[in-house]
């Protein structure tokens, strides 16, 4: 027997562990009622409780593996076998907001730039839609979800995707990360797949270890780092091929030469194969359903 008719384990039972669990230490630690200078000491502290020890310089290396292990645990306990990242702006407005931003356009200056940001606001409505699309095809694989939209966690674009998988009745991540100018979750994200990060490296990881498909949407530094990283996995052979997906042709094609690059030199006119640009979440998903050939299987989803 595994227990005891008090519901204690059994000491004689082969399978049971002998050693108690950390949580179970801890508590013994917590109710000891010594009270002295050794054990009112920082170094008396059990070493995964202590908060001092473990934000040590020396301790670096175990803080990025607790940060690669607490979100894997966390998306397989939640059965996400992939993802539908979508990178974009943290200032494009939702079209509800377009009249705050010109509020506070006091400058002609800034009016050009609120004007801008307004015409974008389309990929709010965009990214809102492929998310809910993925979402409400609902597919699963081998027990795990598939296409989970996953986002930046922060406002905007991101809030867009996470709100249309809200919108579908589904559940969908946010990998936010520690600033000095606080960000906090946008309130679409599923709280228990709300994660934070202090290392970019690690978010960025998280990113694209489960990521089938990338929907980028114009946006700024943040945004073409992560993309150009993307990029530069499949185009080094460091990451198979899945579809890449810039929103706005006018958008890339007034901040970024990709043309220029090839005339360079410095890229082949095959590396341009990488990415697709679409201007809707129909053409996105289109892309998707067209790479992995979900159209000729009606049970997965794809129309």
């Amino acid at each position: 027997m595994d227990k005891r008719s008090d519901g204690r384990e059994d000491d004689h039972d082969l399978v049971n562990r002998k050693f108690y669990p950390a949580e179970e230490e801890a508590g013994f630690a917590d109710s000891d009622p010594s009270d002295t200078p050794q054990t009112r000491h920082p170094t008396y502290k059990l070493a995964f409780r202590d908060t001092e020890f473990l934000l040590r310089e020396e301790l670096r290396p175990v803080r990025f593996q607790l940060e690669l292990l607490k979100p894997e645990m966390v998306l397989e306990e939640a059965r996400v076998g992939s993802t539908l990242v979508m990178y974009g702006s943290a200032r494009i407005p939702a079209p509800d907001q377009i009249d705050e931003v010109f509020a506070k356009a006091d400058t002609p200056e800034k009016k050009k730039i609120a004007e801008k940001l307004a015409e974008k606001s389309r990929y709010y409505v965009e990214a809102n839609k492929l998310a809910r699309m993925a979402t409400e095809k609902s597919i699963i694989e081998d027990g795990h979800r598939q296409f989970v939209v996953c986002s930046g966690g922060g406002p905007s674009i991101m809030e867009a995707a996470n709100r249309g998988a809200s919108e579908a009745g589904g559940e969908s991540i946010g990998l936010n990360i520690v600033l000095p100018h606080e960000q906090a979750p946008n309130s679409y994200v599923t709280p228990y797949l709300s994660l934070n990060f202090h290392y970019f490296a690690l978010r960025k990881m998280h990113f694209l270890i489960r990521a089938r498909a990338v929907a980028v949407f114009p946006g700024g530094f943040g945004t073409c780092d992560e993309l150009f990283e993307l990029l530069t996995l499949i185009q080094t052979g460091k990451m198979k091929p899945i579809p890449v997906l810039l929103f706005g042709k006018k958008f890339w094609d007034n901040i970024i030469n990709f043309e220029g690059l090839v005339e360079e030199g410095t890229i082949s006119a095959d590396d341009l194969d990488l990415f697709k640009i679409c201007e809707t979440a129909d053409e996105a998903w289109g892309e998707i359903c067209e790479f992995y050939k979900l159209a000729d299987d009606p049970i997965r989803g794809c129309d």
